[in-house]
């Protein structure tokens, strides 16, 4: 398949979760290994993020990869190295972007990873590492969670954007509720539907 096919195709990938598979945590430390070895020292630190990065947890099989920089100039010096190596990219959505940068590797028609290019120890990395480390804690908000992709699956199943959006309200609760339980030094918990 051209690469030209293989990106379009990508691009228009409908959401698609499946059960999890324990090959995504290998395939997260393959590829923050071959990122820290073609630019070495440009990143602070590469964490595995999103569904993929939560045991037992159904997703979209596309690893999420954050990776820390010092500034934003250094995240946008880096989009073009990062595409001359396997990434594509869209400026117009990067603009749209205040705190961080976004790439995407495929593979036939598959999206493979994603990438955001984020200030390290800023609010965009933080808040993606605590709401990980929510889902990784507690197996029932994580079970929440996996319900709720998957009716958003179906009803926006051609509609990324959409589908994202969607999830919005789940995890900004889930991220008040654990910065509450954090203070407070108790177990985060949601409200019963």
């Amino acid at each position: 398949m051209p690469a030209g096919d293989s990106l379009t195709r990508a691009i228009a990938e409908e959401v698609c979760l499946v059960a999890d598979d324990p090959h995504w945590a290998t395939q997260f430390v393959e590829e923050r290994e071959r990122l820290l070895d073609l630019f070495p020292g440009r990143f602070a630190a590469i964490e595995h993020i999103g569904s993929t990065a939560v045991p037992h947890l159904a997703a979209k099989p596309i690893i999420d990869i954050l990776a820390g920089v010092k500034t934003m100039t250094e995240a946008d010096l880096l989009l073009e190295p990062l595409c001359r190596h396997g990434y594509d990219t869209s400026a117009e959505f990067n603009a749209t972007l205040p705190d961080r940068r976004w790439l995407m590797r495929h593979a036939l028609g598959r999206r493979t990873h994603h990438l955001h290019l984020v200030i390290f120890g800023g609010d965009p990395w933080i808040r993606q590492l605590q709401f990980r480390d929510v889902l990784r804690a507690d197996a029932a908000i994580a079970a929440r969670y996996e319900h709720l992709k998957r009716d958003l699956a179906g009803q926006h199943g051609h509609d990324r954007e959409a589908y994202t959006r969607a999830k919005t309200a789940f995890i900004h609760e889930v991220l008040a509720n654990a910065a509450w339980a954090n203070h407070c030094n108790v177990q985060p918990q949601l409200p019963k539907p």
